[in-house]
């Protein structure tokens, strides 16, 4: 006996194990914590993603004893069939919503472009200051919500470098970027330079989690405008879901891949 878990007896544990923290981290539910510059809201996934950090074998040496390196192998192949779901519910809810998109008016699709800001920003730093690889393509393409992981899914696998680059980002976005954008909307609402109803449009980049909290946060600053602000942020959302993952597929990816291509002509992918 070696004392570790065999493939069965390690997916068990792992599914045990994933089951606890999802029933832990519905148990904790939604926590707002008010602060002077507005509220802050702590959503479940934040807590299962955390705990599933922690609990992480490679983290925690005592999950390893119960859990293989096959199983968590598998987990994150897993990854894959989880967000199709995500993929079937575009298919769903953007083509009856196409009429309010149309609708929605020019603010609403030109800021679709901003989404571009994160290679022209994120790009050089990945690749010329923390001199990342192949990654860098993955996790800077976007800002990697769960349409733009189903692309790289898709083209790359989440198994590949540009797969770990764009999960890292997805990952560190859930933990962190749900706080940062519960507290950036009464920040750069007090500075009095932005209209409330952009501020709103904003809040719409593809994630739940982060719309929530901005939402939460703006309208914690703005009670009297609590529906325009909904409206507006909800309608850009689905904006974000109908444009976004074609502007990744036929704009923003192939320009990063071009990019990285020019700054590392001797990492070029082959077919």
């Amino acid at each position: 006996m070696t004392g570790k878990p065999g493939a069965a007896a390690g997916g068990l544990y792992l599914h045990i194990l994933v089951l606890a923290i999802v029933i832990v981290s519905e148990l904790i539910g939604i926590q707002r914590l008010s602060i002077s510059l507005g509220t802050v809201i702590f959503l479940p996934i934040l807590y299962a993603f955390a705990l599933g950090i922690m609990l992480n074998p490679a983290i925690f040496k005592a999950s390893a004893k119960f859990i293989s390196k096959d199983a968590v192998k598998l987990s994150g192949a897993m990854i894959t069939v989880a967000i199709m779901p995500f993929i079937a519910k575009f298919g769903t809810t953007v083509g009856p919503q196409i009429s309010k998109i149309i609708e929605a008016g020019p603010a609403l699709v030109l800021q679709e472009l901003g989404n571009l800001g994160t290679i022209l920003i994120a790009f050089p730093v990945a690749v010329f200051l923390l001199k990342m690889g192949r990654e860098a393509v993955g996790a800077t393409y976007s800002i990697d919500r769960e349409p733009n992981i189903a692309l790289i899914a898709d083209k790359y696998g989440l198994n590949s470098p540009e797969g770990a680059g764009a999960m890292g980002v997805y990952a560190t976005g859930t933990l962190i970027g749900t706080f940062v954008f519960a507290i950036m909307p009464p920040l750069v609402h007090g500075l009095g330079i932005f209209d409330v109803r952009a501020l709103a449009m904003s809040c719409g980049v593809g994630s739940g989690s982060m719309l929530a909290a901005c939402t939460g946060g703006l309208v914690a600053v703005v009670p009297d405008q609590k529906d325009i602000i909904l409206a507006l942020a909800a309608a850009s959302n689905i904006l974000t879901y109908a444009t976004g993952l074609y502007v990744g597929m036929f704009v923003a990816l192939p320009l990063t891949e071009w990019l990285y291509n020019k700054a590392r002509p001797s990492d070029r992918k082959t077919a």
